[in-house]
């Protein structure tokens, strides 16, 4: 241990470093350990995780990576807008209702008609434009007269109405996206009728996550155990994020364990431990990071979770995330997220939030980002009556503030985070309360 090490481990942290810094050394880091060059992203940069072309259906939520033209128009062929009759337009000129123009009904329907002058064939929406037509009549607008195979139109259309041209929708070529776009169940749809089968997007990044500590079980805890939550709420966490889990046994608190844990998954594009990250006796894995690879940051102005560690080892980063549940969630949601968002070329989107009313006072301590969790209630009283800036629910603090009550985040609506500079929030301010947990 050297000599910053054994200051750090009596004195535990004296300088912390601030949240964004702390997200921009490890950005910095991760870029410098991707690929030299294609690809390319709106967002972010070429995928690290590499490439690979998957079914259309099964893309929802994936990032592209490579940008996508349209294979074909859409439609492809000219169709009727409205259920109706497809004639020539100029045979319904001065058609009125009291003059209506009388067509003969063609025989066939739809693209297996023909139309010829004065002649009108049956056509439903979306069905192929007979030949010869270019227009269609509203079947309100009509009269069909069965007997005698004909029709009065009682309404004059214009060359084009009520008819949909070819790649009115999508033109062949269009580009439809961009590399980094995340694909949502509504462009599953385009990229099919676009002609896509498959589509080449970003692999999902791969996680090792290891649980550390020598007072982890399974199940059925004694006096002095507790269940191991921390590697199984990440690991779900990860693959809510879009990336592909490996959830590892519980890895003792020895060095050499440590260590073989970690360069066992050096394979995968992230490892992530957790619990052994702070400043105690049995707080190896800064150490242990350090000697594999490099520690970038140990100790971060975060509360609850200022304990982190993040480093680099062969070119793959390893956060070391606290034991505390609560610093571990905080810190997973902080770095680990935005890591997988980089590795696959795309920057975290923000969270949703919602305007609340905070009912009591949350304290922070000036140079800390501070995450309170708050539960949400509606606020009384008819939701019409107020203003459109003002908040419709209550914010309340959690009474438990303690970073290993892991209930105190599982039955909380979200966290207002306080931001480093301030000393806290106080009661009846406006406050946006964060849903951290939502799919991506």
């Amino acid at each position: 241990m050297d000599g910053a090490d054994s200051e750090r481990k009596e004195s535990g942290f004296k300088v912390r470093t601030p949240v964004a810094e702390a997200r921009r050394i490890l950005r910095d880091a991760v870029a410098a350990g991707g690929p030299a060059d294609g690809g390319g992203s709106s967002d972010g940069g070429p995928p690290q995780t590499g490439t690979e072309r998957i079914d259309v259906e099964r893309a929802d939520g994936r990032v592209l990576a490579a940008p996508v033209a349209s294979a074909r128009n859409v439609p492809h062929y000219r169709r009727a807008a409205m259920d109706g009759y497809a004639v020539r337009a100029a045979d319904t000129f001065g058609a009125s209702d009291r003059s209506p123009e009388v067509l003969r009904i063609a025989e066939g329907t739809g693209g297996d008609a023909t139309v010829g002058p004065d002649t009108a064939a049956r056509v439903h929406t979306g069905s192929a434009l007979p030949e010869g037509a270019d227009a269609v009549v509203m079947i309100e607008r009509v009269t069909a007269l069965e007997s005698a195979g004909e029709l009065e139109v009682e309404d004059a259309v214009a060359e084009g109405e009520n008819v949909a041209p070819v790649g009115e929708d999508v033109a062949e070529g269009q580009r439809l996206y961009a590399a980094g776009h995340r694909l949502r169940p509504s462009d599953i749809g385009l990229l099919r009728s676009a002609g896509y089968a498959k589509v080449p997007v970003a692999k999902r990044p791969t996680v090792g996550v290891v649980p550390t500590g020598e007072e982890l079980v399974a199940v059925d805890p004694e006096p002095g155990e507790v269940v191991e939550t921390n590697g199984l709420t990440v690991s779900r966490l990860v693959e809510r994020w879009g990336g592909r889990a490996t959830y590892r046994n519980v890895v003792t608190d020895d060095p050499e364990s440590l260590r073989v844990a970690i360069q066992r998954d050096l394979t995968k594009d992230v490892v992530v431990t957790t619990g052994g990250s702070s400043v105690g006796q049995r707080d190896l894995l800064p150490e242990v990071i350090d000697d594999l690879g490099e520690v970038l940051v140990h100790g971060v102005g975060l509360k609850p979770g200022h304990p982190v560690c993040l480093g680099i080892v062969e070119d793959t980063p390893v956060l070391a995330l606290p034991g505390y549940p609560v610093a571990c969630i905080v810190n997973a949601v902080q770095f680990l997220r935005p890591v997988l968002r980089w590795l696959e070329g795309t920057e975290p989107d923000p969270h949703p939030t919602t305007l609340a009313r905070l009912e009591r006072k949350i304290p922070s301590e000036p140079g800390t980002r501070t995450f309170a969790r708050v539960q949400l209630e509606s606020l009384e009283g008819d939701a019409s009556e107020l203003e459109a800036d003002e908040p419709r629910y209550a914010a309340t603090p959690t009474r438990a503030s303690g970073s290993g009550v892991l209930s105190s985040v599982a039955l909380a609506d979200g966290w207002v985070v306080v931001d480093d500079e301030r000393e806290g929030i106080p009661a009846g301010e406006t406050v946006a309360v964060q849903d951290w947990e939502p799919n991506g």
